[in-house]
């Protein structure tokens, strides 16, 4: 129960329920990261202490952005070690979440929790970005992507834009200094469908870490010819 309260507090703030269920599924997260860390590099971020305010609460506060708290299905690209999708799933159940990697290991990894931790609705998929938001099944589908993948505001837009349907919204996690990127990236967001609705500065419990929540609409259809193949958009972002 070492952690029961900030967590409590941390979900309190963003008007979100926390029980005895929800902390148990996260205390497992958190030791399957620990045990799968020695084999694969999921994340630098190994303290009990600092996964739960690192990864865990800085995931719960994503639901300070209110569209994912109406979204039924949401997509998180380059999730990673499941972050923020997995602590999404587990603290607001009756979302239907995608997760999406271009590394095997980690969708093993990630397979893995979900069977052990009991989570539904919720796939993996193994694959790069750019290839699945060209699939029927995947382009323009979903009510939210999320993303907290490490990579400039501009690139990021042009891997999860083409995902989110018309009227939905692209949510990327972001460090403390956003405005330069925001300004670099404002017209590739605008070319691919996307208008920044908002910034909204994120604080964790009990620590001086504070992050950011850029907020875009889709407010029209992102071009076909977006994204471009592989690689492109990391070598030649948009401006």
């Amino acid at each position: 129960m070492e952690y029961f309260d900030i967590m409590n507090t941390a979900s309190l703030d963003v008007n979100l329920a926390f029980d005895q269920e929800i902390y148990n599924k996260f205390m497992q997260y958190k030791d399957m990261i620990k045990h799968w860390n020695e084999k694969i590099n999921l994340t630098a971020i190994v303290e009990d202490e600092q996964i739960v305010k690192k990864h865990f609460i800085d995931c719960i506060k994503i639901f300070k952005c209110s569209p994912l708290k109406e979204a039924k299905n949401i997509i998180d690209i380059g999730t990673g070690a499941g972050f923020p999708g997995i602590p999404i799933k587990i603290i607001k159940s009756d979302i239907n979440v995608v997760l999406l990697d271009s590394l095997n290991k980690r969708i093993n990894f990630l397979n893995e929790v979900i069977d052990k931790i009991e989570l539904k609705n919720i796939s993996t998929i193994h694959g790069r970005a750019e290839d699945f938001s060209r699939k029927l099944d995947y382009r323009e589908k979903s009510d939210v992507a999320v993303s907290r993948a490490v990579a400039n505001l501009a690139v990021l837009s042009e891997l999860c834009i083409p995902y989110v349907k018309v009227g939905g919204y692209f949510v990327a996690m972001k460090g403390p200094s956003v405005e330069e990127e925001i300004k670099d990236g404002k017209n590739a967001v605008s070319i691919l469908g996307g208008k920044i609705e908002d910034i909204i500065e994120i604080e964790i419990e009990d620590s001086d870490l504070n992050h950011n929540l850029v907020v875009i609409k889709k407010v029209k259809e992102t071009p076909k010819a977006y994204p471009r193949k592989a690689g492109t958009a990391m070598k030649k972002p948009l401006r």
